[in-house]
């Protein structure tokens, strides 16, 4: 399900470190890997070939960091605006995941900002796994799925099985959050599958490839509780789904909700306390 990764690094190494992480997982370690730097445009020429030198820097620096295999890894410099760049290497290099660092801005701040991972999300129907720079990258045994009816969550649940195939010890959380836009949030609770028909799927689901499973509920703003529940379970992975709702006229262009942060998947990307996977659908 993962064989092609883009791993967009800005120097920083937030992104490779979680690559580091991923390739641990015995269901990647096959998966090859395109390291991407993008140069944006200089004024003068001087200052143009000072950034292609500093770009080469920090492709070689993080190719040396994640330590692959070279017949798995290659890599790409290139000149450009770096949220169009991703998107477009994406494409070429048929990239079933997409991975970058994030600086976690909120609402407007992305746009103001420019955030370039904001913008790749908007644009790309890939799979995006977005780590924050104030985060601590752990290794991967407790997967979260924030799991609802929707094929987004259903896709979400098929990658994180994925994911866990051959962990040792792992383990599958599966949360379902009631909407309670009073703000009004429930205790944390464990509960039988068999008590809620969307996890008790899921969890039949889990059992065809022998993955061990919790089942959460709670109740609350989605957003605030998604978040609450990864961070009071210790969680080192959360998968989101996010159907995208814009018609098929106007998929170049972004999700107006998503950039002022009046989306789920935003403001769980802008606050979860580990890294968030976002899968999207279409429809």
């Amino acid at each position: 399900m993962i064989e092609k990764i883009l791993l967009a690094v800005s120097g920083l190494g937030h992104a490779e470190e979680m690559l580091k992480t991923l390739k641990e997982v015995p269901s990647i370690q096959s998966a090859k890997v395109t390291v991407l730097h993008v140069v944006t445009p200089q004024t003068t020429s001087s200052a143009m070939t000072d950034k292609w030198e500093e770009g080469g820097k920090i492709l070689a620096n993080a190719i040396q960091a994640l330590n692959l295999d070279p017949s798995q890894v290659s890599s790409i410099l290139r000149q450009g605006d770096p949220k169009d760049v991703v998107c477009q290497v994406a494409d070429e290099i048929d990239a079933d995941l997409i991975i970058m660092g994030s600086r976690g801005l909120k609402r407007l701040q992305s746009i103001l900002s420019n955030s370039v991972s904001q913008y790749v999300f908007q644009l790309s129907s890939r799979p995006m796994l977005l780590v924050k720079d104030d985060i601590y990258v752990k290794r991967i045994k407790r997967v979260m799925v924030a799991m609802d009816n929707s094929d987004a969550a259903k896709h979400c649940l098929n990658l994180a099985l994925f994911l866990l195939q051959g962990i040792v010890g792992s383990q599958l959380i599966l949360a379902n959050v009631t909407t309670d836009l009073r703000g009004k949030n429930s205790d944390v609770a464990e509960i039988n599958p068999d008590k809620n028909p969307v996890l008790a799927s899921a969890v039949a689901e889990a059992q065809k490839y022998g993955v061990q499973t919790r089942c959460f509920t709670s109740s609350g703003k989605p957003g605030e509780e998604i978040c609450r529940l990864a961070d009071e379970l210790n969680v080192d992975l959360l998968l989101l789904g996010s159907p995208d709702r814009r018609p098929s006229v106007a998929k170049n262009f972004v999700d107006i909700d998503r950039l002022i942060g009046a989306s789920l998947s935003d403001y769980v990307r802008v606050n979860a306390s580990c890294p968030v996977l976002l899968a999207r659908t279409t429809g």
